[in-house]
């Protein structure tokens, strides 16, 4: 499986024409997004740090775009030129009309395409409009950049992407999609002998992408170990990367090892090969051992203190993944979906429950059980030693606990429903054999019986478990 791995700075420097030498001093550099906030970082950088004295930045605002003016003003200060254009880098025409009005004496050298905007939602609530919204000021800006300086002499051209891109963040399909352009023609772009490198980003604690999430977002994009880069971070490696021979870097910091590292349910796939201390294989076997763990403590208790005990996980597990004080400002008769709830957030519920109990409960869970005392007499039930499962009226009383909490269309779908409805016709439509006096007939079976014999006629008794 595809892994990634720590770059080396410097490590192919002798070959870095290929991938870009930086920006000539002498030249032009055009930076698209460039009033934006992380616009405003490198355009100060490039000046302050890398020599760059002649800036065209663009953006839809133009000059009137917010704090416009005000880095115009304080780059000017720094001794450098600076244009600033109205342009939508997804227009081809008006792009075009940029990139022809760069005097002939300051060429354009280099190219910084910084543009995006978000718009998030799980792969059900997406449009073609929704992804055209977030694919023309990545996709669209990049291919005009890419075709309108291809036969120029530049000495970078520099496409930041996300690491949504790479890593497949949830609930950010369409931006994924976008930016995995991004890389793949950076990529393509060095293939043919141009200079190119696409940087996936991390979140930034101040300016970017990051700044649009809501806070459920980016406490969940914490929990997996990526953390918020400062400027000077995020300076440093945008000035290391060109020390880096490859064309697609993710520049991100990580904390995958400390105090509060992911589990192994929570470390994306792409980053183990990077977490230090624990192997993934040990995170799972801790994960396993801490749930055998608690289904034994739970098996000493009594039933009424085992429903407790559930309960105050569940309510612990959604305290954390809703971002709240604790398990008390968890109502437990408040339905999800009013404490906070959105789908993504759903999914990590109801996979962090798993991990903590061993269990296999289904991705519907918390809309099957809308609440947390719900959803807690489920789990007791599911974790009750076998040895009183399903024993005598307890056991009868369960079954119909179990069946009243099942949809109807659940039990249609598994095709649990024409088999219980054939078995109560059966009497009706063929004579019935003769038993034996310990084999009792449908009519004197219990609930346990008749649900265990509709199971065995479906061949459905082991899908059925996790229910």
């Amino acid at each position: 499986m595809p892994r990634l791995v720590r770059a080396t700075a410097g490590e192919q420097a002798g070959e870095q024409a290929v991938g870009g030498a930086g920006f000539d001093p002498a030249g032009t550099v055009l930076l698209v997004g460039g009033t934006g906030t992380l616009g405003a970082v490198f355009a100060r950088h490039l000046v302050a740090e890398r020599g760059v004295r002649r800036l065209v930045l663009t953006s839809r605002g133009g000059v009137e775009a917010p704090g416009a003016r005000d880095l115009v003003a304080e780059l000017s200060a720094l001794g450098a030129e600076v244009v600033v254009a109205a342009c939508d880098a997804a227009d081809r025409a008006a792009l075009a009309e940029v990139v022809g009005a760069v005097p002939v004496d300051r060429p354009l050298v280099g190219v910084v395409h910084l543009a995006g905007v978000l718009d998030d939602g799980v792969m059900e609530s997406l449009t073609p409009e929704r992804v055209e919204k977030v694919f023309r000021p990545k996709v669209d800006a990049a291919l005009n950049l890419h075709e309108l300086t291809r036969d120029l002499d530049l000495t970078d051209f520099i496409l930041f992407s996300s690491a949504a891109g790479v890593l497949g963040n949830p609930g950010q399909a369409n931006y994924a999609a976008a930016n995995a352009f991004l890389d793949a023609l950076a990529m393509r772009r060095r293939a043919e002998g141009l200079p190119s490198r696409s940087l996936a980003w991390g979140p930034w604690a101040d300016g970017g992408m990051a700044d649009e999430l809501d806070p459920t977002h980016v406490r969940r994009m914490n929990r997996t170990g990526i953390d918020a880069l400062s400027v000077a971070e995020g300076t440093y490696l945008f000035d290391t990367a060109q020390t880096i021979e490859a064309a697609a870097l993710v520049a991100m910091r990580l904390d995958l090892a400390g105090a509060g590292a992911p589990s192994a349910a929570e470390l994306p796939p792409l980053l183990q090969g990077l977490a230090r201390g624990r192997s993934r294989t040990r995170r799972s076997a801790d994960a396993a051992s801490g749930a055998a763990s608690f289904r034994d403590r739970l098996a000493a208790l009594p039933d009424e203190a085992r429903g407790k005990q559930v309960l105050d996980l569940v309510r612990a597990h959604a305290a954390a993944i809703l971002g709240y004080a604790g398990p008390a400002s968890v109502e437990p008769d408040r339905a999800f979906k009013d404490l906070g709830f959105d789908s993504l957030a759903a999914v990590e519920f109801r996979n962090g429950l798993a991990e903590a109990t061993g269990l296999r409960p289904p991705a519907t869970l918390i809309f099957d059980y809308p609440n947390s005392s719900m959803l807690a007499e489920f789990l007791a039930g599911e974790l009750r030693p076998a040895a009183d499962a399903t024993g005598g009226a307890e056991g009868e009383e369960r079954i119909r606990r179990i069946l009243q909490g099942i949809p109807l269309s659940r039990l249609k779908d598994a095709g649990l429903m024409d088999v219980l409805f054939e078995l109560a016709d059966a009497r009706e439509e063929q004579p019935e054999p003769q038993k034996p006096d310990d084999d009792p007939s449908i009519d004197e079976m219990d609930p346990e019986s008749l649900i265990s014999l509709a199971l065995e006629g479906s061949g459905l008794d082991d899908a059925t478990q996790g229910m």
